[in-house]
């Protein structure tokens, strides 16, 4: 079993010369694009491109099954060798997005070597590269399906973006490519088609690495060309305008032989502020409208120079007014009348004057005095039988009370965490930085597992994950109340009593209490008597989760522990 890292996928489109004007791919509502096959596009930024060889695209068909596991549904694009589905993951049932070619394609190698590198990064800002296998004389490369992500071409369909979503986008992406950098990796085909909004106003990337692989695209800038990529991303975002010559991805293209324009020239209302910032990210020296700024040539400057802009506030909600009350012709009662005739008004009988009505008058009356007569007699009884009880109550605890008060049992007593350490049975360490989180007394703040492929149970590839606490005193436990992030079937929580806060195994501590739970409270009971200083609260078992874009978590197999509060 695995662990499970994010990257980014894209579907493949053609090769050709030109920066960033390619035909605009078709999509769909999860991200993965169709494209058609045309003879002019590039990497923005001019990289070389790698014609594949001969190989045959694999004869596949919907219904067919890779590794047992993955049955393919609907082909999305055929193209040069290779093809794109929309698949079903049997084993977890959920939708995912497969890239197939040939082991002998020209590609097969970087399209491998590129979707492993990807799924090291650890972003969720990037879709999630969940497997890339070569089986059977195929290369295959499963991603993350997203149903409630929108592309930024169709977003823009219906016009710009406001300035905070604008805002939101470049910084997003900028600071994702940033972090992508830093790690090695460039993306080389971010265009509208590949930045994607999930219904909960997050922003991916989709096509990390994997993208330019698919179509054999290289540069010797890529800092540059993503650079470059992300202006024309802003541009577009500001203006429903690509800032080049040809039109392309749904947008229409600028004027020909005049050049680069600034996006507030180009549309009025535009955010000064982010018509330079697409200026200076752009091909143009960083030749703004109104001054000349150092040009961006890296996402880490790009970054930077929006973190030093002022912050732009979403805009304040609008509320219409409610209407006016306005009284109907029925309401006042003319409904159906002739306007101007005023017709007498009825009056309505006098009520209960019948020879039945006055006889079921007497009869209520009868049965409320017998009601409330019956009800003084209880409240008189019980009354004294309170009296007696008390005085009953005040002498057996005047004859019992230093019995009682030698006998009776201590209150259970809150154990302060003096500090803890994060323990590691086997492979690496989960987030070692983050244990103090657990007893900062704030629930919001948690530690976390990494994303597993598989579970609920971790072993045997992990016997358990766990933290170790000093609680600053041999200490007699009673309970442990442990808090969790995410529900579900299921997670596994044990406890043992350890001697040092770095234990040297699992094997040199003694066991004291377990329990499995799907909520998001686990409360340990101790079946062991025993009484320690150290403790350790050792996951061995965690539940399936969604996405968590505040954790920085994606789908899979985790647990986070967000308190611990001992009792002794």
């Amino acid at each position: 079993m695995a662990e499970r890292s994010t990257a980014a996928v894209d579907v493949a489109d053609n090769s050709g010369d030109e920066p960033l004007t390619a035909k605009a791919d078709q999509s769909t509502s999860d991200g993965v694009a169709k494209e058609r096959d045309t003879d002019g596009d590039d990497s923005q930024g001019g990289g070389g491109i790698e014609h594949p060889g001969k190989a045959a695209p694999p004869d596949l068909h919907s219904g067919h099954k890779l590794a047992r596991r993955y049955r393919l549904e609907e082909c999305l694009t055929r193209l040069d060798g290779f093809s794109s589905w929309r698949a079903v993951d049997e084993k977890l049932r959920r939708a995912v997005g497969v890239h197939i070619l040939p082991a002998d394609h020209a590609r097969a190698r970087s399209v491998l070597a590129a979707a492993r590198s990807t799924a090291l990064l650890g972003d969720p800002r990037f879709v999630q590269v969940l497997d890339a296998v070569e089986e059977n004389d195929l290369v295959y490369v499963v991603h993350e399906w997203l149903p409630d992500a929108t592309e930024l071409t169709t977003l823009l369909a219906s016009g710009p973006l406001e300035a905070h979503d604008a805002y939101q986008m470049v910084t997003h992406v900028s600071q994702a490519m940033a972090a992508a950098h830093r790690e090695g990796l460039s993306h080389l085909r971010l265009n509208p088609g590949t930045v994607l909004r999930t219904s909960s106003g997050q922003w991916r990337i989709r096509g990390l690495a994997v993208n330019a692989a698919l179509r054999g695209i290289g540069s010797g800038t890529p800092q540059r060309t993503d650079t470059e990529a992300i202006g024309a991303l802003l541009y577009a975002a500001l203006t429903r305008r690509w800032p080049y010559e040809v039109d392309a991805y749904g947008l229409s293209g600028l004027p020909k032989g005049v050049g680069l324009i600034a996006p507030d020239q180009v549309r009025a209302g535009v955010h000064r502020g982010l018509s330079e910032l697409a200026m200076r990210a752009l091909a143009n020296n960083g030749a703004t409208a109104s001054r000349h700024e150092s040009p961006c040539t890296t996402p880490e400057e790009l970054a930077k120079a929006i973190a030093d802009m002022p912050r732009i506030r979403p805009p304040e909600p609008a509320f219409a007014a409610p209407p006016e009350y306005q009284r109907t012709t029925y309401q006042q009662g003319t409904y159906g009348r002739t306007p101007g005739l005023t017709q007498p008004v009825q009056a309505p009988p006098p009520p209960l004057q019948s020879r039945t009505g006055k006889a079921l008058k007497w009869v209520v009356s009868a049965l409320l005095i017998a009601a409330l007569g019956l009800g003084s007699w209880q409240l008189a009884e019980a009354l004294m039988d309170q009296g007696e009880k008390s005085n009953d109550t005040h002498q057996t605890q005047t004859n019992d009370g230093n019995d009682k008060n030698a006998g009776g049992l201590k209150p259970a007593t809150r154990i302060t965490v003096q500090d803890a350490r994060e323990f590691v049975a086997k492979g690496d360490a989960q987030h070692p930085a983050d244990v103090a989180k657990t007893y900062d007394g704030d629930s919001s703040t948690f530690w976390k597992t990494n994303t597993f492929l598989e579970g609920p149970t971790l072993a045997p590839y992990k016997p358990g994950v766990g933290i170790v606490y000093d609680l600053g005193s041999a200490r007699k436990l009673a309970t442990a109340s442990i808090g969790l992030r995410y529900g579900g079937d299921h997670t596994t929580v044990d406890l043992y009593a350890a001697d040092s806060l770095t234990p040297s195994s699992l094997d040199s501590m003694t066991k004291i209490g377990s329990i499995t739970t799907s909520g998001t409270t686990a409360t340990v009971k101790i079946t062991k008597s025993v009484k320690k200083q150290y403790v350790l609260v050792w996951l061995t078992a965690v539940p399936y989760s969604g996405s968590d874009a505040s954790a920085y978590t994606g789908a899979g197999y985790k647990q986070a522990i967000t308190d611990v509060k001992f009792t002794g």
